[in-house]
């Protein structure tokens, strides 16, 4: 296999059960009857996929209760979905001609082309995680000299790749974590930061994306 341009966001064993089934689902629609891109083979071929999701769909209702053995069931069949949709996105990677309409088509999304360091995720972004609940993301942003207050704002990252819904959030403490609520599990999301630096705005940063669950 070559090797390619475009890299699929993936992450998804950090993804709860119900996430990981919406997201096979979804992946299934996008390859089933796909003319961009050749079936994928076995063991990770469609009919496989769609087995293992609705066994994984069973077993999610089925562990509702909070029975151990249910529960213990529910988290083998995620696995095992886990691990097809893992192989997947190496298959599309490899087959999508550094097509991004393709890659996308197939249900898959995109890695941020963004770039992270290990100091920091962007210029004016310490880092975007995953927070204490469904549905969070904290943000630590960098202190910027002369900076009297900070802005966040935060978009679901659409199909063509450049997010336009934003929503922002004023942070006047950089020292402390903010936490960001109301984010759609299994959706992948773009995160900017700017200060306010003798009463005017910085520009926005690059986007650090995190996939909410």
């Amino acid at each position: 296999m070559k090797n390619t341009t475009i890299k699929a966001a993936t992450g998804f064993r950090s993804l709860k059960p119900e996430a990981v089934f919406s997201t096979a689902n979804a992946i299934y629609g996008g390859f089933n009857g796909n003319a961009n891109i050749p079936a994928p083979p076995s063991p990770f071929d469609l009919p496989t996929l769609l087995a293992d999701t609705n066994a994984l769909g069973a077993a999610n209702a089925a562990a509702l209760d909070g029975g151990t053995k249910a529960v213990a069931q529910r988290n083998h069949c995620k696995e095992v979905v886990v691990k097809i949709l893992n192989q997947l996105a190496k298959y599309v990677e490899a087959n999508c001609k550094d097509d991004m309409t393709i890659f996308l088509s197939t249900g898959f999304k995109a890695q941020s082309s963004t770039k992270t360091t290990a100091a920091t995720a962007s210029e004016s972004i310490r880092y975007v995680k995953l927070g204490p609940n469904s549905g969070q993301a904290q943000v630590r942003l960098v202190a910027v000299p002369g900076a009297a207050s900070y802005e966040v704002r935060w978009a679901p990252v659409p199909a063509g790749g450049v997010p336009t819904a934003w929503t922002g959030q004023p942070i006047t403490n950089v020292r402390t974590i903010t936490v960001i609520s109301g984010l759609t599990p299994g959706t992948s999301y773009a995160f900017q930061a700017r200060a306010v630096v003798q009463s005017a705005y910085t520009d926005w940063t690059d986007s650090v994306t995190q996939m909410a669950t």
